[in-house]
């Protein structure tokens, strides 16, 4: 079971430093399984991020790298691609609850398209118009509502999850509920308004916490708790309003940290050991392979970027499977991440998206010691010239690989 945040900040947890923001919930979920404290999104914002999670590919891969679907557009995860649920066992009853924001026109809605048996949400985020509420199961779509309540989404999203779990509580499932929340516009329900003393956004992330603390007690009283895993994350950083956690930028900015990194809970009562917090390098493409291990079932086919880090999950001292990572802004490489090092090579300055490592101006990267130094403060490429070459070389592999899947036109150098 995934509980996927929008926009939920890396540092608005109290399990990551959060200190405004009461989370007690979902902090002793960290309490009681794992964190990861390296772990990224595919993209900086929405619809790559969740073609990422979903495949376990780089979201260039999928043709949706670059921005987010809008309203008037007709594109969306292609049918080829398998997601999640299509590759877990038939066995496993499959639902996504709340955003899809991977296409909302046939052949890509709704996403039980995409092998999810049921679905019941929204088909972009909840900042667009027009804007609708629909159901599906089998080959039937329906209309709930046209006009959904924005403080209610939250309570709608997590009582039709636990409708689900009731519904299979007697069968292997995958839940996942995409919350919209805390992405604006920030309307909290009466029953959290005005509580937290980080005001609106505070107030959204606490109701995320209430329901969480539901969803676990209907778990345990259901006598499943210890046959569920259950993870939290965000499909990237922060926007407007929330915390980084003092990493540098945030929600669509490029190669910075900010808007990448994000928070990741795992409990499973037996199978993850309490208290435990891994530093390695994991991202969401991850989970894929993960949960196909974790259920038995076998690889999924094709070409998967994500690696099985079921050790992570069990193992403080797991070292991560990726030698590096890449941080894709659109169709772009923007920077490369290894376990100690990161290289930056786009950034955005007011109106203009640097390409730091153009021809002519090599001085512009920044090589940046993640163990030192993770406001990425400070470019030490003079210090380690060997690492430099290193990161440069696999810059140059990278874009070799991903380059030609591009869709759109290169960015042009400035």
């Amino acid at each position: 079971m995934l509980i996927l945040a929008d926009d939920l900040g890396y540092g608005d947890l109290g399990a990551f430093g959060g200190g405004l923001i009461r989370t007690p919930h979902i902090d002793r979920l960290a309490a009681e399984g794992v964190r990861l404290t390296s772990f990224y999104a595919s993209a900086n914002v929405c619809t790559p991020s969740r073609a990422g999670l979903l495949t376990g590919r780089y979201p260039i891969r999928t043709g949706l790298a670059h921005d987010v679907i809008r309203q008037s557009d007709t594109h969306g995860l292609p049918l080829s691609e398998v997601t999640i649920a299509e590759a877990l066992p038939e066995a496993y009853a499959s639902a996504l609850i709340g955003k899809w924001h991977l296409g909302h026109v046939a052949p890509f809605w709704p996403p039980t398209q995409h092998g999810f048996d049921l679905f019941h949400g929204l088909p972009y985020s909840h900042d667009m118009q027009p804007l609708a509420m629909s159901a599906a199961s089998g080959d039937g779509l329906e209309l709930i509502d046209d006009t959904p309540d924005m403080d209610r989404l939250t309570e709608q999203f997590f009582q039709r999850g636990l409708r689900f779990i009731e519904d299979n509580r007697d069968r292997p499932f995958f839940l996942m509920l995409a919350l919209t929340a805390p992405h604006i516009p920030l309307d909290p329900h009466p029953d959290h308004a005005g509580r937290s003393a980080a005001a609106e956004y505070g107030d959204v992330v606490e109701e995320i916490d209430a329901w969480t603390g539901a969803l676990v007690a209907k778990l345990k009283s259901l006598g499943i708790d210890d046959d569920t895993l259950v993870m939290v994350t965000s499909d990237n950083g922060p926007w407007f309003e929330g915390s980084a956690g003092g990493l540098r930028d945030r929600k669509g900015g490029a190669g910075w940290e900010g808007g990448y990194r994000t928070p990741f809970i795992a409990r499973h009562p037996g199978r993850i050991p309490p208290g435990l917090s891994n530093d390695a390098i994991a991202m969401n493409i991850d989970l894929l392979p993960t949960l196909l291990s974790w259920a038995g079932a076998k690889p999924a086919p094709g070409v998967i970027d994500g690696a099985d880090i079921s050790a992570l999950l069990s193992s403080a001292g797991a070292s991560s499977p990726h030698e590096a990572l890449i941080l894709f802004n659109n169709e772009e490489i923007a920077a490369i991440r290894t376990q100690r090092w990161k290289y930056v090579v786009r950034s955005y300055y007011r109106t203009i998206e640097a390409q730091l490592d153009r021809v002519g101006r090599p001085d512009w990267t920044v090589l940046v010691d993640m163990q030192t130094d993770p406001e990425e403060a400070y470019d030490m490429s003079s210090r380690y010239p060997g690492v430099l070459a290193d990161m440069e070389a696999r810059l140059l592999a990278a874009r070799a690989l991903f380059e030609p899947m591009r869709r759109t036109a290169p960015a042009a150098p400035r």
